[in-house]
């Protein structure tokens, strides 16, 4: 079953406040609502109706193995087209494959901080 733009950012947006540390704001625009941990970015949602994606980072072998396996995964929109993936809702884009995206993304955010930054529990 696949999910709907609104369902969509709405898997993202609570499997990444279900991981330790982390905090949101809309520091570019109010239609990006932006999720990091320590500072890092590892999630973007679109809030515009018109544009429902959201956005993570992701390894770049498996960022172009997604964008290849899925109509609905592109490199990413607003960063570093190697290394962040857009999803969108479409064929074979499930809860599962939205809340493994944002848990990938986040684990990248967080090897990426000095030890002493990380969260303490995952």
């Amino acid at each position: 079953m696949s999910a709907a733009g609104d369902r969509l950012q709405d898997i993202a947006r609570q499997a990444a406040l279900a991981l330790p540390g982390t905090d949101h704001g809309y520091p570019f625009t109010q239609h990006l609502d932006v999720y990091k941990i320590a500072g890092k970015v590892f999630l973007i949602v679109t809030d515009d109706p018109d544009d429902q994606i959201i956005t993570v980072k992701c390894e770049p072998e498996h960022a172009r193995a997604q964008v290849r396996g899925y109509v609905s995964i592109t490199p990413g929109r607003y960063l570093d087209k190697r290394h962040w993936i857009s999803l969108g809702p479409g064929p074979g884009i499930t809860k599962r494959l939205v809340t493994n995206a944002v848990e990938d993304s986040y684990d990248l955010a967080v090897e990426r901080l000095p030890r002493r930054d990380r969260p303490r529990s995952r």
